[in-house]
């Protein structure tokens, strides 16, 4: 199982449509080898907001 797992603070809530959220952070220099970034639909009533500190955690289904 390949896993990547990290924490970052939640820069941006992006308004998808009427059902979903874009969960955003993003390195703005993209320069900075330890900075990972990520855009996550979530469907709304998610209960996140700009600035809370989130896991995200990637892994390979066999």
């Amino acid at each position: 199982m390949v896993k990547v797992e990290f924490t970052a603070e939640l820069e941006f809530i992006g308004n998808v449509n009427q059902y979903k959220d874009c969960l955003m952070a993003q390195d703005p220099t993209h320069d900075k080898p330890d900075a990972l970034w990520f855009n996550i639909d979530a469907l709304k009533g998610h209960g996140f907001a700009p600035g809370d500190r989130v896991r995200v955690i990637v892994e390979k289904i066999e």
